[in-house]
């Protein structure tokens, strides 16, 4: 058999390089295999400044290539490789690539999840430059500007609440005339004094000149069309985890989530879920991080048994 890694850790975001450092600083045998590039969806972040230890702030592509170096330089092995297929049940598991299998006496799940996009025209060449799908990372950028966010469940509802403390003016935009979110949610968003309800409303469009200026949209009983002007777009129409790999092999919730206490233990001994993929009331590259390190604890208790 080929060789037998300590820890193979399947994503190198933020969750996944810190199990990487925590358990190749712990003298584990650790790979690391990535399908794009180091830093998973914060890589894709212009600009972090919720992540302490950065009085400035950092882009998400350095925050990843950084944490890279600091796993590799305890050893930690990076390939750059799209994972097919998994058995989490084998002894060693087993990881086939498209560069080959791999065999671990521990497995960190760390795919992370993805935010659902809304599919209209120039939405992916302006995330960034006005479209966003996180509030609590972009929303400072908004501050005494307006700006709208599509969706009516509790994400959304938070999305605006934290924007409405920031913008000058925020505008929920909902396909229903109910919201969906808890009624928790409701009395806040009413009290609200800079937000703005759109009932029975579409984006169907986004206007922009290099950046986002406004957005076209529809109401979908009457059939009416206008325009809203705004700076930015919030898009908060839930998320999709990277699950695929394990459905049928780990437990899941009703949102596809690996299901996984802060233990980061899933059923499968040897098996740790991390990040964005597993249940969890946050999803921030500094809770990511705290499960990398709990993961890593997990394995080396595991391995000493």
């Amino acid at each position: 058999m080929e060789k037998v890694y300590d820890m193979i850790v399947i994503g190198g975001g933020p969750g996944g390089y810190t199990a990487a450092l925590y358990a190749a600083r712990a003298g584990l045998s650790t790979l690391v295999l990535e399908r794009l590039s180091p830093g998973g969806q914060m890589a894709l972040t212009h600009q972090i400044d919720n992540y302490p230890g950065f009085p400035e702030g950092v882009d998400g592509f350095t925050l990843g290539m950084d944490m890279k170096a600091g796993a590799e330089r305890f050893g930690a092995v990076t390939r750059l490789t799209e994972v097919l297929s998994v058995d989490l049940k084998a002894q060693p598991k087993r990881v086939d690539s498209d560069e080959g299998t791999y065999y671990g006496r521990t497995v960190v799940v760390a795919t992370g999840a993805s935010p659902r996009a809304l599919g209209v025209p120039g939405e992916q060449e302006l995330v960034g430059r006005g479209v966003s799908y996180c509030a609590t990372c972009d929303g400072m950028f908004y501050r005494g500007k307006t700006v709208a966010v599509v969706g009516g469940g509790n994400s959304a509802v938070a999305e605006a609440l934290v924007l409405s403390r920031i913008a000058k003016k925020v505008i929920l935009i909902h396909r229903r005339d109910t919201l969906r979110a808890t009624k928790l949610y409701h009395k806040s968003l009413l009290e609200a004094p800079n937000v703005e309800i759109c009932w029975n409303t579409v984006v169907t469009g986004l206007d922009y000149d290099q950046v986002l200026t406004g957005l076209e949209v529809e109401n979908v009983v009457t059939g009416e069309r206008s325009a809203i002007a705004c700076d930015g777009l919030f898009i908060s129409v839930g998320r999709k985890p990277a699950t695929g790999l394990v459905a049928g092999q780990l437990e899941l919730d009703q949102g596809g989530y690996i299901v996984a206490d802060g233990s980061t233990r899933t059923q499968i001994p040897g098996v740790y879920a991390v990040g964005d993929v597993r249940t969890t009331y946050l999803r921030q590259v500094v809770t990511a991080v705290a499960d990398g390190a709990v993961a890593a604890h997990q394995a080396e208790e595991h391995l000493l048994r």
